[in-house]
């Protein structure tokens, strides 16, 4: 029988030790800092990058895989023999990695089959899925279970996040410089979310950053409904403890055993700052 194998990019910001457990295959995108250029998770962690960043007198940028990063990963995990690849990644709103991916499926085309997705989702909302699809994978779940798997979590998962500050996703180019303006000088904190597009969007603002806490939890319990919550997640840009205080809020209010906390990446965390703090959530 068939297995399928799990391949994304390195803004899914899976815990390492999830990655190795699920063997899922993971193509770094790049972060440029300094006139260094790093890859997103081997040459350089998220400890380590905000510490760069905050020390540095510039932005980072980001770069995407290139195809032939990609091919290469797809023949590494077509050498496994009888494997379906299922590669799902950053939205396509965000970055040109999915193109990359599609380009590469192209070139691999005649020597075995991948199925690319476009998650358009970012950080850990597609962490959570690759996550939950390569579970479903190690079960045995067939190409077609684990595809229909992927697109169930990206209809329903909630995604809701604070900056701490709009000047990375302005400069990014993922809001205009007005409302950045005007959210420092209000103390106005956007919860944000992303769009059925893949892309950034307000869905609320709030004077104070207790105010928007308390509005995000509004927003998931609006989410979770009558049915409750099956699978949440929290994850941050240097803020261990908010973050942790978040988990035990969704453990106590909603019932969730198993929240995963972790960090946001370097190539994520260059488009929205340090101090982001995220959620997601998948409703019962």
């Amino acid at each position: 029988m068939r297995k399928v194998k799990v391949i994304t990019d390195s803004t899914a910001d899976i815990p390492a030790e999830l990655v190795q457990e699920l063997e899922i295959s993971v193509v770094p995108l790049k972060v440029h800092l300094q006139g260094q250029t790093y890859l997103d998770g081997v040459d350089i962690r998220a400890e380590e990058f905000y510490k760069k960043l905050q020390e540095a007198n510039e932005l980072a940028t980001t770069s995407q895989p290139s195809p032939i990063d990609f091919v290469e990963t797809y023949r590494a995990a077509a050498k496994e023999g009888d494997v379906d690849l299922l590669s799902i990644h950053l939205s396509s709103a965000f970055s040109g990695t999915f193109q990359s991916a599609l380009l590469a499926k192209s070139m691999v085309e005649e020597e075995f089959k991948v199925t690319v997705i476009d998650s358009k989702k970012a950080s850990y909302a597609i962490g959570m899925i690759v996550v939950e699809v390569a579970r479903s994978a190690k079960e045995g779940k067939s190409l077609d279970e684990c595809v229909a798997l992927v697109n169930r979590m990206i209809d329903e998962m909630g995604v809701y996040f604070m900056v701490d500050t709009l000047e990375y996703l302005q400069k990014g180019g993922r809001i205009g410089k007005a409302s950045a303006l005007v959210g420092s000088l209000l103390n106005i904190k956007p919860i944000l979310s992303i769009s059925e597009n893949g892309e950034v969007f307000p869905l609320d603002k709030v004077r104070g950053k207790s105010k928007a806490e308390a509005r995000v939890f509004e927003l998931i319990r609006e989410k979770a409904g009558d049915k409750g919550l099956a699978k949440a997640a929290v994850f941050h840009a240097d803020r261990p403890e908010e973050a942790e205080r978040w988990a035990e809020r969704l453990r106590n209010e909603f019932a969730v055993e198993d929240v995963v906390i972790t960090q946001i990446g370097p190539v994520v965390g260059a488009h929205v700052g340090p101090g982001t703090i995220a959620v997601v959530v998948l409703p019962a």
